[in-house]
């Protein structure tokens, strides 16, 4: 592998509960997996941001149901910025990449679609 790159991306959870949290967190994680073929081999880390009103379940708990044993997970605070998304989840996957920096693809999902400065739609 020639470098380590980062991918962002964001979603909404539904509601603060566990299976809220954990389910938008998969979806998201399987979106950037599928839209940048990524093999879970080459993620060094992840960093995953909720804001402050999701507090149910820590959203690294989906990568390790996904079978992310190996790879370094932290979880972490959104700043509180106004007129951001509410219950919104945040993720930077660093990647040990050949890929391009303009290859990657950013995913956005639910009510963090109008984060999007680049990437992907999905609803």
């Amino acid at each position: 592998m020639g470098r380590v790159l980062g991918v962002r991306g964001a979603t909404t959870a539904d509601e603060n509960t566990k299976e809220a949290i954990l389910v938008a967190t998969r979806e998201l994680l399987e979106c950037l997996v599928e839209e940048n073929d990524i093999q879970v081999g080459d993620v060094a880390a992840a960093y995953f941001t909720t804001t402050d009103d999701l507090d149910a379940e820590f959203p690294a708990q989906a990568a390790r149901h996904l079978g992310w044993e190996y790879v370094a997970l932290m979880c972490g605070r959104e700043i509180a910025v106004p007129d951001a998304p509410t219950r919104c989840i945040r993720i930077l996957l660093l990647l040990n990449t050949d890929v391009q920096h303009e290859d990657l693809t950013f995913v956005y999902l639910k009510g963090a679609k109008n984060l999007r400065d680049r990437g992907t739609e999905k609803s």
